[in-house]
């Protein structure tokens, strides 16, 4: 059974950006999970097996990463986590780690491209994945608690005939050069529903650099187990405008990867990104019971005159590139809104700060420099249970392919 639905009009939607659109196509780089061997789109992706790759992963023992504000906590995935999501998942490898809270007592994280057992032909590649938990108390990790089939309030969305294997939450066509996965890029929960924002990638490129279809957003009313696309979200990423279509705009290309924060004013913000990690952030506002409709958005402009626009033409950048993975949060501590993002060229992880969503924000503050990010660490996502002085946030590590949790006084931010 499919995990999401696909209507006639996303399919047609999707036909629109792979058709006669300038499409292009780029070498397929691939991901580290299993040795660096099964990457989705590599050369060993659908071969005829592993040839003998461990099939736990690469995955080792998490050595301290500290820096003179930040610190590891510990692994969250893994075979070597405290979660063994190896054993109790099929989780070898994952990244990201999306963490909101749904607004019921949990915490929901979602994972994008996953892999298994890395000794079996494709490693058990899975687009994303999702896992629950109640853990609130950072300060020793994150217990995740044992998935049950039908239980919409456990630790993963299992079936009954594989209930220690975590299932895919939404779907991808899988074709190469076409669609190659759908990644979550953000989630927020509105009113007891889920929603679920992510990008669907054309293709790979060099190291940060990758082609998207459009971003568009996936909802769920029963906590996560099952989610749908809602065509009317889709931003396609063509390069294209067809006036009065909100979903075809050139501009969409601002909003590929993005990030959700509770505005005190009543908004909800939507920080984006074009593909990859060497793109500026712009920012949108919408009213959370809207956040389905297109065009209810409206986009800052950096007019004193006429600060907020309907148009995402509009849109100007709110900070400079080069702005990877991010997230924001309101921070009760600091009263003041956090970002976090990886500076790609730089090879570091940074923090800004900003009284109001649109700017101005802060310089970038390291919180890990590149003595402190070897092995890759990227994409950090605060957790939504932290709003004082000591900030957690998950962030990937590429070498080992795993997500672990992170601490930041946030003292070194005032």
């Amino acid at each position: 059974m499919r995990a999401i639905g696909r209507s006639a009009v996303h399919g047609a939607i999707l036909a629109l950006t792979i058709s006669g659109l300038g499409v292009a196509t780029s070498s397929v780089a691939s991901a580290e999970p299993c040795g660096g061997r099964m990457g989705p789109g590599s050369s060993m992706f659908g071969s005829s097996g592993g040839g003998g790759t461990n099939p736990r992963g690469p995955q080792g023992p998490l050595a301290p990463i500290r820096s003179s504000n930040t610190q590891s906590v510990g692994w969250v995935t893994g075979p070597a986590s405290a979660n063994s999501t190896y054993d109790r998942f099929g989780i070898s490898g994952t990244d990201l780690g999306i963490a909101w809270d749904n607004g019921a007592g949990q915490v929901l994280y979602a994972f994008g491209d996953t892999f298994g057992n890395c000794s079996v032909s494709g490693g058990q590649w899975r687009n994303n994945v999702l896992l629950r938990s109640g853990d609130t108390a950072l300060g020793d990790g994150i217990s995740i608690p044992d998935a049950a089939p039908g239980n919409t309030a456990s630790g993963s969305v299992v079936t009954a005939d594989a209930p220690r294997f975590a299932r895919q939450i939404v779907p991808t066509l899988g074709l190469p050069e076409i669609e190659a996965t759908t990644i979550p890029t953000a989630a927020i929960a509105i009113d007891g529903v889920q929603y679920l924002n992510y990008m669907s990638v054309q293709s790979w490129g060099a190291p940060g650099r990758w082609v998207t279809n459009f971003s568009a957003i996936a909802t769920s009313r029963d906590n996560g187990q099952t989610w749908t696309t809602d065509p009317l979200t889709i931003r396609v990423n063509k390069g294209v405008t067809i006036p009065g279509v909100a979903q075809v705009n050139e501009a969409n290309g601002r909003f590929q990867m993005n990030a959700y924060a509770k505005g005190n004013d009543g908004w909800l913000y939507q920080f984006g990104t074009p593909n990859g990690r060497f793109g500026a952030a712009f920012l949108a506002r919408v009213r959370p019971a809207d956040i389905l409709d297109l065009t209810k958005y409206e986009y800052s402009t950096g007019k004193p005159e006429a600060p907020w626009s309907p148009r995402v033409e509009d849109s100007i950048k709110v900070v400079q590139e080069p702005v990877s993975e991010m997230s924001v949060a309101w921070n009760e501590y600091l009263q003041k809104y956090v970002m976090l993002y990886g500076d790609e060229t730089q090879g570091s992880i940074v923090a800004r700060t900003a009284t109001e969503p649109q700017g101005p924000w802060s310089a970038p503050r390291t919180l890990l420099g590149r003595a402190e990010t070897i092995g890759g660490v990227y994409a950090p996502y605060i957790h939504p249970s932290s709003s004082g002085r000591d900030l957690y946030f998950t962030a990937s590590r590429w070498s080992d392919y795993n997500v672990m949790l992170l601490r930041t006084n946030l003292d070194a931010l005032r």
